[in-house]
């Protein structure tokens, strides 16, 4: 199969990657503030419960 030459290189991809997740992130905490629950993240290899 033949790669479309719109492709990302894998810096650009990693970066939108990245990108792409903050944005993720932002939204569930908005979300998570709109229905006052909590947002999961991982600390120290613990995954702990915080308010946003």
């Amino acid at each position: 199969m033949k790669t479309p030459d719109t492709a990302l290189k894998p810096s650009e991809l990693s970066a939108a990657v990245g990108r792409a997740l903050r944005r993720a992130g932002k939204v569930a905490r908005k979300t998570a503030r709109m229905h006052g629950t909590s947002v999961y993240v991982m600390k120290d290899g613990k995954i702990v419960a915080e308010k946003p």
